[in-house]
């Protein structure tokens, strides 16, 4: 079935995707992955593996498990480094006219710094400050958890950064407001939240009588954390003024329209890419046939419905 873009056309603060379902970072890989089951093409933009400025071969400990309402992940930001990623992923997905935005990570201000003048130097469009991973020992999470480092963070990368910056942000705040306010006054042109929350799961066997018990800890993500951050979504909507993207337990067209309708301009499909690999361009079919089929000229006209 053919995709009508117009219909489901949006516009991010500039940013014009072809509609608002994009996947979340460290879900998707680097979009190859998925080829065999969607034409990737279709979807609004990936959002690549988190970058950083050299490879890192990410945690040594088990990296995923399952729980009852969705897993936990400390994969620890695994990528090819940003040289390699500009050598050999770049041109792929410029290749086969994916929308895409660079997600990109480090451990200090500079290292941030650096990766945006390269992304602006070679002209990336749009990239995404992750600046809430819980599960790498440094960097990440101690920008997003503090309006002040975040906004010294945002600011130094705004100077050599000119093309469309997202700010990704955490949960596991007191306020998730002030990180938007942080993020906002210091030049994003949008906010994605929210990232995983923190997590921890205890494996636990006997054996002879001996207990054996294995602990993991890391971002807690999938369907479980919905509510938590459709809440941050609302909270956000009504604090600042640049667009958000809604991430979290997103699964279904009910789940779409509920992250709408609290205030989210976009959404990012994350945890059930791993489950069901086509759901990014089922949800985009989805979302069009459900405008046509109760009257909506387009996306905007169902979202200032679902805000009243």
């Amino acid at each position: 079935m053919a995709v009508m873009t117009n219909i489901l056309t949006t516009d991010l603060n500039g940013l014009i995707l072809k509609n608002p379902i994009m996947t979340a970072s460290g879900t998707f890989g680097y979009s190859d992955e998925y080829n065999e089951f969607i034409d990737v093409a279709k979807l609004g933009a990936i959002v690549t593996k988190a970058i950083s400025l050299n490879p890192r071969a990410g945690n040594k400990n088990i990296r995923i498990t399952e729980t009852k309402a969705g897993m936990i992940n400390s994969i620890g930001l695994e990528n090819v480094g940003i040289e390699k990623f500009l050598e050999t992923k770049i041109p792929v997905l410029k290749e086969n006219n994916i929308d895409f935005v660079v997600n990109i990570a480090g451990s200090t201000i500079d290292e941030y710094k650096i990766l945006g003048k390269i992304c602006n130097t070679n002209e990336i469009k749009a990239i995404e400050l992750n600046v809430s991973c819980p599960n790498v020992k440094s960097g990440c999470l101690e920008f997003g958890t503090d309006e002040n480092s975040l906004y010294e963070l945002v600011s130094e990368v705004r100077k050599e950064y000119k093309g469309f910056l997202i700010v990704k942000l955490t949960p596991n705040v007191t306020s998730v407001e002030k990180l938007g306010m942080a993020a906002q006054n210091a030049g994003a042109n949008a906010i994605s939240a929210i990232n995983t929350l923190k997590g921890t799961a205890i494996k636990i066997n006997c054996l002879n009588g001996k207990i054996q018990k294995s602990i993991i800890q890391g971002g807690y993500s999938g369907v479980g954390i919905k509510p938590v951050a459709i809440g941050a979504v609302m909270r956000l909507y009504k604090t600042v003024d640049i667009p958000i993207i809604g991430i979290g337990g997103i699964e279904s067209l009910s789940d779409v329209l509920e992250f709408l309708a609290a205030g989210a301009e976009a959404v990012q499909i994350g945890t059930a890419n791993f489950t069901h690999p086509d759901i990014t361009q089922n949800l985009v079919i989805e979302l069009e046939n459900y405008i046509k089929n109760n009257g909506f000229e387009n996306l905007e006209e169902l979202k200032k419905e679902l805000r009243k």
